[in-house]
C-alpha cells in the first residue's frame, strides 16, 4: 500500500503591534475595524491575541494584511483617528497598482480650522491636490461628492493664509438645476444668493464666521456669479469656477482669459450633470478638446470611487450610470425607454344590501 499524500500545512504569519500602541485604536470600538478587515480578506483568518495579529490563509493576502496594519499604525501615529472609511480606502489603495502609500494620502493636511483638518481621502484626490500645487490652471472633473470644489477651496484658503495670493474669488454660473425658480424678490444679491449658497456653505467649514465677514467686507474673499467676471483681470488671486459644466463655450473662454499675474485657477464640474437648455453645448466638454496638451494646464479626473460623502452616494452614481447606459442601448435598438409600470387602483365592491339576489 502507498501512503496517502500528506496535506501541506496552511501558511500562518504573526504581525506584532508595538506595545505602546493601544489595540483598541486598531480594532475599533466593538472590533468594528477588525470586522472590516475580515470582510475585505475572506481568504485570511485573523485572530487577535494581546498585541498580535495571527494570520492563517493565502500567502499573498496575508502580506496585504501585514502592509495594511503597518499603514494604519502610520496613520494613527500621525495623530489621525482611524475609522471604517480610512480602513476601506487604505485597502483599496493597497489592492491597486499604485506605489503610493495610503498613510501618505490619509495624513496629508491641507488646512486646519476650529480643530478640524481637511485632507484628501483617496489617491485620486491626492493627485488632484498635488496638481493644484504644480500647475496654474487645473480642471477637476468628476461626479458629485468627490471633493472637487471642497478641496480646491481648502487649497485656496491655505494659499491665502500662506500669503501666496492676496484674495480668493469663487464663482459659478447662475443656471437652475432642473427647476424653475421663477421671480425672486429682493435686491440683486438676494436673487443670486441661492446659486452661490453651496460656496458659502463650504467656506463656513474652513473660515470662522467673524473672520469670513471681515474678509468678505474687505474684498479678500469674493463670491460672485460668473457674469461678474467679464472685463476683469484677476492678479494675485486664487480663482475657482464651480459647476463649470453649465458654462457655454463662450463663457468658458471669457473666464479663462481673466487669468492675471500671480494667479491660479481651478475649474470644477461634472459633464454628466449639464443643466443648460437644449441645444447649448457645455463649455467644460469643449475645453477638454481645445486645451489638451497645453503646458501648465492639467485635467484631473475623479470617479465614483473617490466619493467622500455617505458611502451610498458612490453606489447611487454607479447605478445611475448603468441606468443611462441601458437607456442608450434601448434607444439604439429602436426600443422605447422603460417606464415604471403603473397599476390601476382596485375599486371596492359595493355591498348589495340585504335581500339582494346573488
Amino acid at each position: 500500500m502507498t501512503d496517502a499524500p500528506r496535506q501541506r500545512p496552511t501558511p500562518t504569519h504573526t504581525v506584532v503591534v508595538p506595545d505602546d500602541v493601544p489595540m483598541v485604536s486598531l480594532l475599533g470600538p466593538r472590533d468594528e475595524l477588525l470586522r472590516t478587515i475580515e470582510r475585505a480578506f475572506p481568504d485570511v483568518v485573523v485572530h487577535v491575541r494581546g498585541n498580535e495579529f495571527r494570520l492563517t490563509g493565502d500567502t499573498g493576502e496575508m502580506a496585504l494584511v501585514e502592509r495594511l496594519v503597518d499603514e494604519l499604525l502610520a496613520v494613527s501615529a500621525a495623530g489621525q483617528p482611524l475609522n471604517r472609511d480610512a480602513v476601506e480606502r487604505s485597502i483599496g489603495m493597497l489592492r491597486s497598482s499604485t506605489t503610493q502609500r495610503p498613510a501618505d494620502v490619509l495624513t496629508m493636511n491641507i488646512v486646519s480650522s476650529r480643530g478640524r483638518t481637511i485632507r484628501p481621502k483617496t489617491l485620486n484626490q491626492k493627485h488632484y491636490v498635488d496638481a493644484i500645487d504644480a500647475h496654474t490652471i487645473i480642471f477637476g472633473l468628476g461626479p458629485a461628492g468627490t471633493g472637487k470644489t471642497y478641496l480646491a477651496m481648502a487649497k485656496a484658503v491655505a494659499a491665502l493664509q500662506a500669503k501666496q495670493v492676496n484674495r480668493i474669488i469663487l464663482t459659478r454660473p447662475a443656471v437652475e438645476a432642473g427647476e424653475r425658480l421663477g421671480f425672486l424678490p429682493g435686491t440683486l444679491n438676494d436673487k443670486i444668493d441661492p446659486y452661490l449658497r453651496p460656496l458659502y456653505d463650504a467656506l463656513h467649514d474652513m473660515v470662522d464666521p467673524e473672520s469670513m465677514a471681515k474678509l468678505m467686507a474687505a474684498g479678500t474673499i469674493e463670491v460672485a456669479p460668473l457674469a461678474y467676471m467679464r472685463g476683469r483681470t484677476l492678479n494675485d488671486a486664487f480663482i475657482i469656477l464651480d459647476e463649470a459644466q453649465n458654462t457655454s463655450p463662450e463663457q468658458m473662454k471669457m473666464f479663462l482669459t481673466r487669468l492675471g499675474f500671480g494667479s491660479k485657477m481651478v475649474v470644477t464640474g461634472d459633464t454628466t450633470q449639464v443643466d443648460l437648455p437644449g441645444g447649448v453645448q457645455s463649455g467644460l466638454k469643449v475645453v477638454q478638446d481645445i486645451l489638451v496638451g497645453v503646458d501648465d494646464i492639467h485635467f484631473a479626473t475623479l470617479t465614483s470611487q473617490d466619493v467622500v460623502r455617505h458611502r451610498l452616494i458612490g453606489d447611487i452614481v454607479d447605478a445611475y450610470g448603468r441606468y443611462d447606459e441601458r437607456q442608450r442601448r434601448r434607444e439604439g435598438d429602436g426600443r422605447r425607454p422603460t417606464q415604471p409600470r403603473r397599476t390601476r387602483p382596485v375599486r371596492p365592491v359595493e355591498d348589495p344590501g340585504p335581500g339582494a339576489d346573488g
